[in-house]
């Protein structure tokens, strides 16, 4: 959205879908806007560029949603709710550290799976505004409690301690991570199984025996 365009009062984030023209509640609008912004980049993508995609005009953009920006963070929220899900679960805060680890890598891979656009934008933000600042700092939270994790597994002697904890969750994300540029819904790859396939080669090259 650049200055020039009005920012018209619009219904809360959590409110109810409404309809503008047939066929776009909030949901299709949030799925075209991201396509849109992994095609052409957030920052050089207009709230114009996004109305003719939809063939809507500006206000009834508006309508649901009050700027580009309310855009993206409706989107980065879908990505990193979904991951910080996968680490409060029950299976990832109790037992053996390895077990755990198994777990949350596998439930990450299934979010990716599951929040393919929305996830590929969040691994694109580069800290332009105050939306993405704030979600690169959920992702560094993030990337600690993965690091804490990679440590009490080592700790445990079930994961080798000779490569550095912090290395080794920046390597077993970037694994997972790589999967935006290549995995496709309804491709060759099963992304029911794609999470287990990742684990089985990440964590069998860590193991100790």
């Amino acid at each position: 959205m650049t200055a020039a365009d009005p920012v018209p009062t619009t219904a809360p984030a959590g409110s109810p879908a409404k309809r503008g023209r047939p066929g776009y509640d909030r949901d299709g609008i949030l799925d075209v806007a991201v396509r849109l912004f992994n095609e052409q980049g957030y920052d050089a993508t207009s709230v114009s560029d996004l109305a003719r995609r939809l063939g809507l005009t500006k206000s009834a953009l508006y309508h649901h949603f009050s700027s580009k920006e309310e855009l993206l963070s409706v989107a980065l929220e879908a990505a990193l709710g979904g991951l910080e899900a996968v680490l409060d679960q029950p299976a990832a805060r109790t037992g053996a550290a390895s077990d755990r680890l198994r777990f949350v890598l596998t439930g990450a891979t299934d979010v990716l799976v599951a929040q393919l656009p929305a996830v590929t934008l969040l691994l694109r933000v580069r800290g332009n505004s105050a939306v993405e600042q704030a979600a690169l700092e959920r992702r560094r939270v993030f990337d600690h409690r993965i690091t804490a994790l990679v440590a009490a597994a080592q700790a445990e002697g079930e994961v080798r301690d000779d490569v550095d904890a912090a290395v080794a969750a920046r390597l077993l994300f970037g694994m997972i991570n790589s999967v935006v540029e290549w995995y496709r819904p309804g491709g060759g790859v099963d992304g029911d199984r794609l999470g287990a396939d990742i684990v089985r080669i990440a964590l069998d090259g860590l193991r100790t025996s």
